[in-house]
C-alpha cells in the first residue's frame, strides 16, 4: 500500500467506518506515524491537528476503533478503514460525529447467524445443535425444514403472533442450515430472486 502523504502536507483523511453496520462513524487525519501505530496496534490512531501529536481515539474515554481493514483510494491520498468500535464514537457521546445511530440492521443479523452456522458445520461442537443436525445428513436437515414449513402453515392459520413468528424463526433458522448443509449461501439464492425480478 503506498499512500502519498505528500499532497496534503504529510497528512491524509482517514475515513471511519462500521466493518459491521457499514456507517460511517467519522474523518480524522493520519501522518505516516499515525498510519503505522493503526496496524502495529489494531486501534485507530490520527494526528490531531489541534494537538498537534498523535492521537489514538479511545485513549481517555476507552471508545476505542479497533481497525479490522484498511483500503486506499485510487488517488492513493485517502484511506478507509472498517472498524469496531467500542462505545459511541464522537465525542459528545453520539454514535456517529454526524449524530446518527449506528444500529444493525435485521439483515445484518442474518449474515451474522449464517456465519455462525458455517462456522459450525466447519468447526463442529457437540454442544452445538446446529452442529449435531448437520451430523446427522442432508436429509435430517431437510426433514427439519419441511416440519418447521408445516408448523408454520398451522400457525398462519390461527391469531397468535408470538407462535406464528416462533415457527417463522425456526423455518428461516433451519432454511439458512439446509443451505449451508448443500454449500449453499444467502448470496446465491439472492441472485436467483435478482434474475427473476429483471
Amino acid at each position: 500500500m503506498t499512500i502519498d502523504f505528500k499532497k496534503g502536507d504529510g497528512l491524509v483523511p482517514a475515513i471511519i467506518q462500521d466493518a459491521k453496520t457499514k456507517a460511517v462513524l467519522m474523518l480524522g487525519y493520519m501522518n505516516e506515524e499515525a498510519f503505522a501505530k493503526t496496524k502495529e496496534s489494531g486501534k485507530v490512531t490520527f494526528f490531531s491537528r489541534t494537538k498537534n501529536r498523535l492521537w489514538t481515539k479511545g485513549e481517555e474515554s476507552g471508545n476505542f476503533l479497533n481497525a479490522v481493514d484498511i483500503k486506499i483510494d485510487c488517488d492513493n491520498d485517502t484511506l478507509l478503514i472498517k472498524a469496531n468500535p467500542v462505545g459511541p464514537t464522537c465525542h459528545t457521546g453520539s454514535d456517529t460525529c454526524w449524530n446518527e445511530k449506528n444500529e444493525s440492521t435485521p439483515t445484518d443479523f442474518l449474515a451474522h447467524l449464517e456465519e455462525t452456522i458455517q462456522n459450525r458445520k466447519n468447526n463442529p461442537s457437540e454442544k452445538s445443535y446446529t452442529s449435531q443436525l448437520l451430523a446427522r445428513g442432508i436429509n435430517k436437515v431437510a426433514q427439519k425444514v419441511g416440519e418447521e414449513a408445516v408448523e408454520l402453515v398451522i400457525e398462519a392459520k390461527d391469531d397468535s403472533k408470538e407462535l406464528f413468528l416462533g415457527e417463522a424463526a425456526d423455518l428461516m433458522y433451519h432454511y439458512i442450515v439446509l443451505l449451508a448443509a448443500k454449500n449453499y449461501s444467502f448470496d446465491d439464492v439472492v441472485k436467483v430472486l435478482k434474475e427473476r425480478h429483471k
